[in-house]
């Protein structure tokens, strides 16, 4: 904007200068052309001849007086063009909030804040859509949990009112109605957990404490910490990785990226499949893939799984998955670290892929 505020000064000087000189010169012109046109004539006592003479007698004061007066009519004209310019701004800047979506338009020496106001305002309007679908997604999210959260607990309800009410139950029954009755706790717990990995994430910036650590060993630990996670839902997990990977890291803050990348592989597997995991050395960054067989994402949802609140339809129907949160959490932990994440999906195969730099 400096640069600009400079051309735009330089380029109103020079204007004014331009006219400026023109102006002079054409009133040297005039005065040198009425000199000798009084010369060249004998006129009778007239106004005219007054007026002649008394440029004649007096040239120099006659020429500062009228080239006084054009300096100061020019100087207004400019002055008052170039407040035409700042009130011109004036309006586009309180164009910029208006829900219209017509563009600003400025006059030609202002074409580059045009450019700069056209482009806040596009910054605007998508940082106004963006907050409402997340607002939006939110406001689904509450939906599906209290949902979610009435279902599990009608049915601890239910059980425990069979157990009050029936008295001579048989002994495996009972069982039966405790085991439920735990279960749909459980789910519970898990929502609840949710809410609050929401209300964390929200506020609370994230930090690193870095470290070097074993990049193998972590995912080994992993994949054996998730086995009875994976067994539960029918699911195997194989893991290929190099030998000791080293890695400067936030060792828990990227276990929290690959603990949700696994509980992510396990709600979207089908049933009985394998989900493996890979990591190498290539070019001095560490490259980790979880790749899982489960139904293809299309292409325009596979950047929207890194959304906060973010779910795909088959999770919202089966009711597996989390609140939308993990992947849009991992995101940030990987970037923070000055890597990436990406996702692809074809021929019913997922696979996300993670590049952090600094292996060795």
């Amino acid at each position: 904007m400096g640069r600009f505020k400079r051309k735009l000064s330089f380029y109103i000087l020079t204007r004014f200068v331009f006219w400026l000189v023109v102006f002079t010169a054409s009133l040297g012109i005039c005065f040198v052309f009425a000199i000798k046109f009084g010369r060249d004539h004998i006129w009778q006592p007239s106004f005219l001849y007054g007026m002649l003479h008394f440029m004649y007698t007096h040239t120099g004061e006659f020429f500062i007086i009228c080239w006084t007066v054009g300096f100061i009519l020019i100087f207004i004209g400019f002055w008052v063009k170039t407040l035409g310019y700042l009130e011109k701004v004036i309006r586009a800047a309180e164009a910029l909030f208006r829900s219209e979506n017509e563009l600003i338009v400025l006059p030609d020496v202002l074409k580059e804040v045009e450019n700069q106001m056209n482009q806040i305002k596009f910054n605007i309007k998508e940082s106004e859509r963006a907050a409402k679908d997340a607002e939006q997604r939110k406001n689904d999210l509450i939906v599906y949990l209290a949902h979610d959260l009435k279902t599990p607990l009608t049915s601890v309800i239910g059980h425990l009112n069979l157990l009050k009410d029936e008295k001579d139950i048989s002994e495996s029954t009972r069982e039966k109605y405790i085991s439920v009755s735990l279960e749909k706790a459980w789910r519970l717990e898990e929502l609840i957990d949710e809410f609050f990995e929401i209300t964390r994430h929200n506020l609370h910036e994230l930090s690193l404490d870095k470290a070097k650590i074993n990049l193998t060993l972590m995912l080994e630990q992993i994949v054996h910490e998730s086995r009875p996670m994976l067994s539960e839902k029918g699911l195997a997990c194989e893991l290929s990785v190099e030998q000791d990977v080293m890695l400067e890291c936030d060792a828990n803050k990227l276990t929290r990226v690959f603990d949700n990348l696994m509980k992510n592989a396990a709600s979207y597997s089908f049933k009985g499949t394998v989900v493996r995991i890979s990591g190498e050395r290539r070019d001095g960054n560490a490259v980790i893939r979880f790749r899982n067989e489960g139904s293809t994402v299309p292409p325009e949802k596979l950047d929207r799984l890194f959304e906060q609140f973010y779910r795909a339809e088959a999770a919202r129907a089966t009711g597996t998955g989390g609140a939308g949160l993990g992947l849009a959490i991992a995101r940030d932990i990987v970037h923070l670290h000055g890597g990436t994440i990406t996702a692809s999906s074809e021929n019913d195969v997922i696979e996300f892929t993670v590049t952090l730099p600094g292996a060795i």
